[in-house]
């Protein structure tokens, strides 16, 4: 017998990525949600599920997509996409209320925020006010609802993890703002998904919400101590400086983190709050394991264990960008869009083209760019001071990628394995920017020795790049004039050092370089936009890690 249909909303980001396969696994038909179905292409249980192109903010698709379904999973958020993210919280809850009920859905499960009770509405940070309101909505609909009150995730890649991370592995001394002191209760990820599994089984008459929570009431500052005795990391020296404000605090994590500041700050005015479980009632319909709750300090050694095996699944970073860009490829010099400004390089390679692969799909991350490392860091950090996400987002997997992927400040949109990969940039610049790497097979040369040797002549390779960057107005052409004369350093640099890389690998001299770990990508046209205003996101929400989706 087969469990209930599923409609996963917000598959594309760090909760719903994982939900997914646990849904599977335990016997249920999934159906996942997605605006950019292609960026589920990769993900290993993608055979096993089924997928449709729609959107929570469109009453069609989503009609579409809750037909036939029993239980419907809300997972979006629009944490970080800018002022007036409340107002399209509301509307996209709302509309997923209203055809919940007409689908004759039989339970809605959504992931909140862990709310405060002694705190009023108003006094609450706009996110976690958000957060209740969206849950009251599902509550009201008519529907047989659970919310899941969660406040800080604790999982390889979450963004809470990554921020107390960073923070405690970069800083031995830190000076805190006073929210260090403020008591939370952490639970680890696998807690929230076995709860979000366990919710649709729910009997139809519980309609409520619930606390959800490890069994650890901790301060953040004892979290960053316990993080870095997990880690065998030196004691920490914490300064508390009460005048340190979210904002300043979000500039402050923005600096030190792989967070940008967008999502930095509304965790940040969470942290505000005492975020404590005022009750346990999920366990008479999720009964607790032997061994669960997990408590903090097994959380955090559990996904440092999935960090250190590059066993991540997903990650914060998993879902796109409030207002990346979606417009097609332009595929040549005459593309009917208009104006569109190319890079190209190409150079023969002694070495196999799978050498080849090797080192362009390592690309990023701690194996950093190839070219001209203090470049890429510049345009990483202005990047970052104009609210972008910078060169630090590094990558899921150190080997491979997947679409979808975010690597540094781009996004993985394609992939045709052992030839392609091409990145489309998700910085903010005035335009759209593609970067293409191709390693492709070449015809083996011949062999300066003609003696009477039968070996063939290894194999070689042709490595092909080409960078493309479609300006928005007069500042878009005006921006790739300023930067063209870098590119023979930035561009050039980069596919002389992949092939030379490639051709090291291959002769056995040494493995590819790993050229300046983190460094960031250059001031050249592949980049991305800034926010499209008339297109809000939504994002995957997991309290409060709520990442943007697709």
């Amino acid at each position: 017998m087969t469990g209930p249909h599923c409609l996963v909303t917000g598959a594309t980001g760090y909760i719903g990525g994982r939900l997914v396969p646990e849904l599977l696994d335990t016997g249920h038909r999934v159906r996942c949600l997605a605006r950019s179905p292609e960026r589920l292409r990769d993900h290993p249980w993608v055979g096993r599920a089924e997928v449709v192109r729609g959107d929570v903010t469109d009453p069609a698709s989503l009609a579409a997509a809750l037909r036939g379904i029993d239980v419907a999973y809300y997972l979006v958020h629009a944490l970080g996409t800018g002022h007036g993210f409340e107002d399209r919280d509301r509307a996209a809850a709302r509309i997923f209320a209203e055809e919940a009920r007409a689908a004759g859905v039989r339970r809605i499960v959504y992931l909140g925020g862990l709310v405060p009770a002694d705190v009023p509405r108003e006094a609450l940070s706009p996110h976690l006010r958000s957060r209740a309101e969206v849950g009251e909505i599902l509550l009201a609909s008519g529907v047989p609802t659970t919310v899941l009150r969660a406040a800080v995730i604790i999982g390889s890649g979450s963004a809470s993890f990554e921020m107390l991370r960073y923070l405690t592995e970069r800083l031995p001394v830190m000076v805190t703002p006073s929210w260090v002191g403020t008591r939370i209760q952490p639970i680890a990820v696998r807690d929230v998904l076995r709860y979000l599994v366990g919710s649709a089984a729910m009997p139809p008459e519980v309609s409520r919400s619930f606390d959800i929570g490890g069994p650890d009431v901790v301060t953040y500052e004892e979290m960053m101590r316990r993080y870095a005795a997990v880690a065998r990391l030196p004691r920490r020296l914490i300064v508390r400086v009460p005048m340190l404000t979210p904002r300043l605090s979000s500039h402050w994590i923005g600096l030190v983190t792989p967070v940008p500041r967008s999502l930095a700050r509304p965790l940040a005015e969470s942290l505000r709050h005492e975020v404590v479980c005022d009750e346990h009632d999920i366990a008479a319909y999720v009964p607790d394991p032997p061994g669960s709750p997990i408590g903090f300090d097994r959380a955090l050694a559990l996904a440092l264990q999935r960090v250190r095996e590059a066993k991540v699944t997903t990650r914060w970073s998993s879902a796109s960008l409030p207002g990346a860009p979606s417009d097609p490829l332009p595929t040549d010099p005459d593309w009917a869009g208009g104006s569109l400004y190319t890079d190209e390089r190409e150079l023969p390679v002694d070495a196999p083209p799978d050498a080849l692969w090797r080192v362009v799909e390592g690309i990023g991350g701690e194996n950093g760019w190839y070219s001209f490392p203090l470049a890429w860091a510049v345009r990483g950090w202005l990047d970052r001071l104009v609210g972008g996400v910078g060169i630090r987002r590094g990558r899921r997997d150190a080997a491979r990628l997947r679409v979808g992927d975010s690597l540094d400040f781009w996004r993985v949109e394609e992939i045709e394995a052992g030839r392609l990969l091409r990145l489309r940039a998700e910085m903010r610049l005035p335009g759209l920017a593609w970067l293409e790497l191709y390693a492709d097979p070449r015809a083996s040369s011949p062999s300066a020795d003609p003696g009477p040797s039968t070996d063939p002549a290894p194999p070689r390779a042709l490595y092909r790049q080409r960078a493309l960057f479609h300006p928005h107005g007069l500042l878009g052409h005006l921006y790739w004039w300023s930067v063209s004369p870098f590119h023979a350093v930035v561009f050039g640099g980069m596919a002389r050092n992949i092939a030379g890389a490639a051709e090291r690998a291959a002769s056995g001299s040494g493995p590819a370089p790993s050229p300046a770990p983190g460094s960031a990508p250059p001031p050249a046209p592949a980049s991305g936009t800034g926010p499209r205003a008339e297109e809000p996101p939504t994002t995957d929400a997991h309290s409060p890690d709520a990442e943007p989706r697709a």
